[in-house]
Parts: structure tokens; sequence; C-alpha cells
């Protein structure tokens, strides 16, 4: 047990000295899956976004996120992520870099679907981001965010799946940097659907629609994106992930594009084998087998 937890520590530190938030790589919109039980996955993605120009003099945000994700009995997972952030400004404007907001959460697939039930795939997730980026360089929204995420993923065929989230933050607020609903008061509604489908055994492709709403004013309190993406497995348990995104109003960017990559770690939890998948997950999917691009991001934290 001891060296359990120093490798785990070991591996944390490791992460947080790599300076160059919860969706499915490169989407923002959850699905139900977890990671199966006594692994440990990794994500990472960097996505460089132009700003909307209501955000002025802030231009550019380049956003660079680590994930861990560790598989627990009964269908349940646990998530640690942590951004770091680039934010480019005007000529006159100091531009500032550094670690954005932690977050730490748990996730719970606590139903799974058929191809011949109406019932989808449920699943729910809870987060609390820390406020530790530096709040006057725009890196951390300086509130401790509390958020509850509910998904539905419905199985057309063994092929293609479409997720749906919905989700409510109690308090706090969905920026990361630039970029997401900002309210110091109030509440903010978030929903997202994706549509994937497996064109081959290692090659999901997809689109999505992303937003989110405050019940009070703010900075930048409405957010409307989309995306177009996909991931490639290049073997079992390590995937490329790749999107274009393109928003509307002042929490979203404008433009922008996101490259990334998951991959399992060979860890002393595992004690078997996952069962492979073609794109190299070692997540559950809807149907409680392993399936290709269940890989979980949050939604602009």
């Amino acid at each position: 047990m001891k060296k359990q937890v120093l490798y785990v520590s070991i591996l944390l530190v490791m992460l947080c000295g790599a300076k160059p938030l919860h969706g499915q790589l490169p989407f923002y919109t959850d699905d139900s899956s977890v990671t199966a039980p006594r692994i440990l996955h990794f994500e990472f993605f960097n996505e460089f976004d132009a700003l909307q120009s209501s955000q002025y003099p802030n231009l550019r945000q380049n956003t660079a996120n680590f994930k861990i994700n560790f598989g627990l009995p009964h269908n349940l997972e646990l998530d640690l992520d942590f951004p770091y952030l680039n934010i480019s400004r005007a000529s006159g404007s100091a531009s500032s870099a550094g670690i954005g907001d932690m977050d730490m959460g748990i996730k719970w697939n606590f139903h799974k679907a058929s191809l011949d039930s109406w019932v989808p795939s449920l699943g729910s997730s809870f987060y609390i981001e820390f406020p530790t980026g530096d709040e006057r360089k725009e890196l951390g929204s300086g509130l401790a965010d509390y958020w509850l995420n509910m998904i539905a993923q419905e199985p057309f065929t063994e092929k293609t799946r479409m997720n749906v989230n919905l989700g409510f933050l109690f308090a706090g607020n969905t920026s990361t940097g630039a970029v997401g609903v900002q309210t110091t008061r109030g509440h903010v509604f978030t929903g997202g659907v994706s549509l994937l489908h497996d064109f081959t055994p290692r090659l999901t492709l997809g689109v999505e629609a992303y937003g989110g709403i405050a019940d009070t004013s703010g900075l930048g309190r409405r957010q409307l994106q989309g995306l177009v993406g996909g991931e490639w497995a290049l073997r079992t348990g390590f995937s490329l992930t790749f999107g274009l995104i393109g928003g509307k109003y002042e929490a979203s960017p404008r433009i922008g594009g996101q490259l990334g990559f998951a991959v399992d770690l060979p860890t002393v939890f595992r004690r078997a084998e996952p069962v492979a998948s073609s794109s190299g997950s070692s997540k559950t999917d809807a149907f409680g087998a392993t399936s290709p691009l269940a890989y979980p991001q949050l939604p602009t934290f």
C-alpha cells in the first residue's frame, strides 16, 4: 500500500512540474462511461483559441490541460485535472501565463443501456474546482465552484451514439481563463449534445453543440459553441484526439483548435488486463463493454 501511494505521489509531482477542466476528448459533452476499476488513465489536450472581440484586450488563449482518471469498483471514477494557461493581450496590456484552477470530482455510471431497451445509459458527475489560479492575471476565477452534471448516452447502433448533458453550477462559474461563463453570484446552467460514429475500428468522428448561461449578469454570461472532431487509436491504450471549434457570444472562443492524446498507464493497481477495445480505451461504454472515444473532459473548466 505504501508503494502504491508513493507511485501516485511521484506521478502527480511529475505532472504538476510539467508546465508548458471535465467532456470526452475532444468534446465538452461527457459520456456515461467510466474508467475500468484499478486502471489509471491520463489525458492531455492543448487548445488554442482566438477570442471574441468583446474580450478585448484579451486576444488569444492557449490552454494545456492535464487530467487523471482512476477507476473504482461499482462503476465509479475519481478525476483530477488542472490547466496551464497562456493569455495573449493587445499591445499595452501585459500577457499572462500560469497554472489555472484545479478541480477534483467523482463520476458514477448507474445504468447501462442495451440496443433492445429504450432506456439510455445514465450517469452523473460532481466536481469541485479550487481557486488555484491567479485571479489578478485572469488565470483563475477566484471562486470555489460546485458543479453537478447529468449524463445520458443513447446508442442508436453499435457504431453510432448520442450523448446529452445537463449541468448546474450551485456556486462559482465555468471560466477557464478568458473562456467560459463568468459570474460572481447566482447559478450557471450548462448543456451539450454530441453525435458520434465509429467509421472504422480505429477512427471515431463526431459533432457537438455546447452552451451555458448564468441567471445573473456578469462579464461573460452566455456561451454557445460547436465542435467537429474525433479520435484516432494508434494502438491499444493510446489514442490521438483532434477538434475544430467555432463559437458565439463572449464566453465562447471565436474560433479554435484542439489536439490531445489519451493513454492507459501501467500501474501497480492493475491486477489484470482490461478488455481490449478498438480504440484502446479501457473505459466501459453504454453496453458495459469497452468503447472508442470514452475520455470525459470538463466543459470549459
